[in-house]
Parts: C-alpha cells; structure tokens; sequence
C-alpha cells in the first residue's frame, strides 16, 4: 500500500490530479483511512498508471480515457486526431502540440516547477 504522495511521486503527478481522476474514474477507488488518508494497493496504482498513459500520453479526454477503461468505443470527439487516423489533423494536431508544450514550459517557469 502506498500513499497518495508516493504514487503520485513515482507516477510524477500532482495530489490534487490524482484526487481529481477518483472524482471522473468510479473504478480508482482507494481505501480510505480516518482522516480521509488514502492508500492505494497496487491495482489502483497500475489503473492511475493507464490512466495517466491514456490521457497524457495518447491524448485522450477523460472522458474518452473512462470508456476505454469501461471496454467502450469512444465518441471521436473524446480522442485526438490521430488516433482518428486523419494524417492532415495530426500534422495540425503536432503544431497545436508544439505551441501547447511551449506555453505549458513558459508558465512551469513563472509558477517555479
């Protein structure tokens, strides 16, 4: 069993994501001790993992990201476009992306992570 801050160190996420996602993801239940600690057994910690690679390694929404993990198709509208297969969105997607990572540096550096 391993606390919210080691998962979340190991996995590199923040606690307040991860307390996020039990919100949007009925399946990530942890235990929870009194005092509202929680503590995530190794199922919960391989479902935070996919669900990390679903929505921050493949683009997925969060809403598309629960219906993979429920065994759905999911609505077009809840992946990115090259997992549609379109090769002209994904070049504009790889821009979009560029611009996106480029925003995401510059404001890390002015909050100071």
């Amino acid at each position: 069993m391993r606390t919210i801050g080691e998962v979340c160190e190991a996995l590199g996420l923040k606690p307040h994501v991860l307390r996020y996602w039990e919100q949007q993801f009925p399946m990530l239940n942890p235990l929870k001790r009194s005092g509202g600690r929680r503590l995530y057994r190794a199922e919960d910690i391989a479902l935070v993992s996919q669900i990390d690679r679903l929505v921050n390694a493949e683009g997925y929404t969060l809403k598309g990201a629960r219906s993979v993990l429920e065994g759905k198709q999911p609505a077009a509208e809840d992946t990115t476009a090259q997992h549609r297969g379109s090769a002209q969105a994904a070049e504009v997607d790889d821009d979009l992306l560029e611009g996106l990572h480029a925003v995401r540096a510059k404001l890390a550096r002015s909050l100071g992570n």
